[in-house]
This record gives structure tokens, sequence and C-alpha cells, in this order.
């Protein structure tokens, strides 16, 4: 009985002849997830490859150097400017007529037409640049620190002056001044004389007052950036302290507005030194700069040697202020 007791249950080791599956509770429908793919790698080595294989797989392909995209700008540079300034020089070193490299030099330095275009020339620049400096300087004072109606409207009007040219501004000047302007007409109307007596546009005087009158927006536009970035405080307190207009510019306008001023003062020599359109529109015979030179003994008396010589020197001392300029405007932060 015992043994067929044992046939008839299993013990604990035996399997079960079927599983059993569990009750599972209903899942509510998840949403279809989209497999990702692993992140993109290198591609593995082929079985036997050596070990840079992958890594030169992997590299991206060369580039074109860098060296060879500035080919193109610096070959148009050379063409359209380098080209005729080399030609210029060549030009004043080996003159048409013969003679030796340095003799054109030579024969216009001692000449005494050149030296005074080299002298009318500096103390225009000079004299209207200081002339700019002191008026761009007061009408910047006012813009900004005087309110009036139309304050705003004359800043813009500003920027808008910059892009007139220059000779428009000497035609108005000969229309106000001129020796049938208005000036002079409103003189003979109300006296009953020939003429009048405004005949200083034809003057360096008349030259002066032009380039003023032109170039003084070129130093009101960094004054006025200056100012806009003063600090009020200041003022305010220098003002609650008892401090007169004149001592708050001094002590506390001035000194932040420094770095403007030599900024645009040196902008205005060169574009002074360069000036041409003023001298040629105002009639001044009497006034000969350096361009004037050039153009007089270029296209009047055909002289293509000395015309060149002279714009040598006027390049050098463009270039010369120029960078002058580039010093003074890196310091301001222009």
């Amino acid at each position: 009985m015992a043994e067929a007791t044992d046939r008839r249950t299993p013990g604990p080791a035996a399997a079960p002849e079927a599983a059993v599956i569990p009750h599972q509770p209903h899942q509510p429908h998840q949403p279809h997830q989209p497999v990702r793919s692993p992140a993109p790698g290198p591609p593995e080595s082929p079985a036997g490859a050596p070990d840079g294989f992958a890594a030169k797989a992997a590299r991206a392909p060369r580039s074109v150097p860098g060296w060879l995209w500035t080919v193109p700008p610096v070959a148009v540079l050379a063409v359209v400017f380098l080209y005729p300034l080399a030609l210029v020089v060549q030009q004043s070193l080996s003159p048409e007529n013969g003679g030796g490299p340095f003799d054109a030099y030579a024969s216009v330095f001692a000449s005494h037409s050149f030296r005074e275009a080299l002298g009318t020339t500096v103390w225009l620049a000079v004299g209207a640049t200081a002339g700019c400096l002191v008026l761009g300087f007061a009408l910047a004072l006012v813009i900004a620190f005087v309110p009036f109606p139309g304050a705003r409207a004359v800043a813009k009007f500003i920027d808008v002056f910059l892009s007139f040219p220059s000779f428009l501004i000497t035609l108005a000047l000969l229309f106000v001044y001129g020796t049938v302007g208005m000036a002079n007409g409103l003189w003979t109307d109300t006296f009953g004389v020939a003429e009048g007596p405004f005949h200083f546009l034809t003057t360096p005087w008349g030259v002066l007052l032009a380039e003023i009158t032109y170039f003084t927006p070129f130093v009101m536009r960094p004054l006025l950036a200056a100012f806009s970035q003063l600090d009020t405080a200041q003022l305010e307190v220098a003002s609650s302290l008892g401090a007169k207009p004149g001592r708050i510019i001094r002590r506390v306008i001035l000194p932040e507005s420094l770095p403007a001023l030599a900024a645009g003062g040196s902008l205005v020599l060169v574009m002074c030194l360069n000036e041409f359109g003023i001298v040629l529109f105002t009639g001044a015979k009497d006034v000969t700069t350096l361009p004037m030179l050039i153009y007089g003994k270029a296209i009047l008396e055909s002289d293509y040697a000395a015309a060149c010589v002279v714009a040598v020197v006027n390049i050098v001392i463009s270039v010369g202020l120029f960078g002058l300029y580039r010093v003074v405007s890196k310091r301001a932060g222009a």
C-alpha cells in the first residue's frame, strides 16, 4: 500500500505536466513608443583592419585652405586701388621727359607754388579743425543738455547732414554771401550803393568758413554719442553743491568728452587736408591747396610728373593722419 501511494503522489522534484498561466489584470492601451536608434558613432573597423582605419573613415573631407579665400578680395583690391597708386608712384620716379628718379621731387620741393600750397593746406586744415571743435562742442552741449522743442529732430538732422556733398554747402553760402547773393543785395537795396561789402568767400577766410560749416557735424556726432552715455547723477550732484554751469562743463563734461573730441577732430583734420570741392566752388583763385595744385599741374599744365609728386606727398600725409585717427578712435572706443 505504501508503494502504491508513493507512485501516485509525485515528490517535489517532479516537474508538472502542464504549466498554469496565472490570470493577468487588464492593462490599458499604451501608445506606440518609437524605438530610439543608438547615437551615431564612428564606424566599427572590420575584422582584421588596422587600428587607424576607423579614425580615417570618420575623418571629415578636406576643406579648402583658408588662405585661398583671401586671394579674390586681395586681387580686386590690387587691381582697383593698388595698381593706380603704383602707377602714380612710378610716374613720379620715372618722368616721361627723362631725368633721374628723384629729379621731379627735387624740382617740386624747390618750387614756391608747392611750399605755398602746403602751407595753405596745413593752416586751413588746422584752422577748420579748431573751429569745428569749438562750434561742435558748443552746439552738442545745447542739444544734449538744454531742453527745447525739436532737440531730437535736430540730432537726427545731423546724421542726415553727414551725407550731404561739400559743394552743396558751398553753393548755399554763395547764395547768401556771394557777390550777387542775398546779403549784398539787401545791402545795395538799403543804402543805394552799387555793390555790397561781402566778398570774403573768394578769400581764404571764406574757404575756412565753408569748411567749418560743413565739417562741424562730424565733430558733433561722436560728442552726442558720448554725452548720451554720461552719468547725469554727476551733473546733479555738482549742481546741488552749488557749481556753476561753466564749472560743471570744465570739471565734469569736458573730461568725459575728450576722447570723442579727439576722434572727431582727427577725422576732420584728415578730411580738410584732402578737400577739393569747397575750394573749387568758392571761386577762391588765390587759395591753392595740395589737391588744387594737383589739379592745376595735371589738367591745366599737363605736367603729370609734378602732379604725381604732389599726389604722393598728399597721400603720405593723409595716411599718416588717418593712422593717428585710428589710434585715437580706438582709445576713444569709437
